[in-house]
């Protein structure tokens, strides 16, 4: 298909989502050229990559410099940034500071947007982060032996319009409640921070609802869970975490739903109808 050459890059941050999609790529047969980030990007990934350019953030024009001298025509962007380094250690350089400043709002999706805009005006394109792991989207269904009680339930429905109105002001794609009242709300800190905020609040039974931000651009920053979100759960006494399926990542879910029966928590995937009614079943 003409661009669709062996070469795809990966834009790499931290986690195993990057090491996932290496794996995956080099069995569909694909060359994989890697972007790492230090202090964010596993030391295995470069075990999996053909070739790999380790960057500073901010480093734009050296991460675009390195793509096209590796033949790369699409990328991907992987795993996590620490948001709170922007204000500590970003390296920018020339085309990284131009690009900031033609930037209005200095948030998630606006940014995101923004470099990959840069990188498509440089012959890159970016695809989704899913490409080759459609397996990993979050299911529909109660996912644990337990499911929601009446009570939880009010929670995630109130849980839910609430982290829907955050993720119209892209502030964040999580929020903790108990007795329909809201404990916390995601920020720049993310969403182990927000649970273990909330909970602590809460002092048992929190509900953890995560969705999709409105619009959610499927190339960058889909709501992710796994063991570490169970972890972080019963370390507050959380009893539910409900999660929009088929809009964001499940990691490791045999070690994930163990955890989570273990502990006597309820996962939850959950869509809306057209009548924007919560379903599970």
């Amino acid at each position: 298909m003409g661009v669709r050459n062996e070469n795809i890059g990966i834009i790499a941050g931290g986690g195993q989502f990057p090491l996932l999609f290496a794996k995956a790529a080099r069995e569909a047969g694909r060359r994989v050229v890697v972007v790492a980030f230090r202090g964010e990007t596993e030391q295995k990934l470069t075990a999996l990559a053909d070739a790999v350019c380790w960057v500073k953030l901010g480093q734009l024009g050296k991460l675009t410099s390195f793509f096209h001298n590796e033949g790369v025509g699409e990328t991907v962007f992987l795993g996590t940034i620490t948001k709170t380094r922007i204000f500590r250690d970003v390296m920018p350089d020339f085309k990284a500071l131009t690009l900031w400043n033609k930037i209005d709002r200095k948030q998630d999706d606006a940014i995101l947007r923004a470099i990959a805009k840069s990188l498509e005006e440089e012959g890159i394109q970016v695809l989704e982060s899913t490409l080759f792991l459609q397996h990993l989207l979050f299911p529909q269904g109660a996912l644990t032996k337990k499911t929601p009680s009446r009570e939880q339930w009010q929670d995630i429905e109130f849980g839910w319009r609430n982290a829907r109105a955050i993720g119209e002001l892209d502030i964040g794609q999580c929020v903790v409640v108990r007795d329909c009242s809201v404990l916390a709300v995601e920020a720049i800190d993310g969403t182990d921070a927000t649970i273990l905020r909330g909970g602590k609040l809460a002092g048992e039974k929190a509900v953890v609802v995560k969705i999709r931000k409105p619009d959610q651009d499927f190339r960058f920053d889909l709501p992710a869970t796994g063991p570490k979100t169970i972890d972080n759960m019963i370390s507050v006494k959380a009893s539910v975490l409900a999660v929009e399926a088929g809009q964001s990542l499940l990691f490791d879910r045999e070690k994930m739903l163990q955890m989570a029966n273990g502990a006597g928590i309820v996962v939850v995937g959950l869509r809306e109808d057209e009548n924007g009614k919560l379903k599970y079943d």
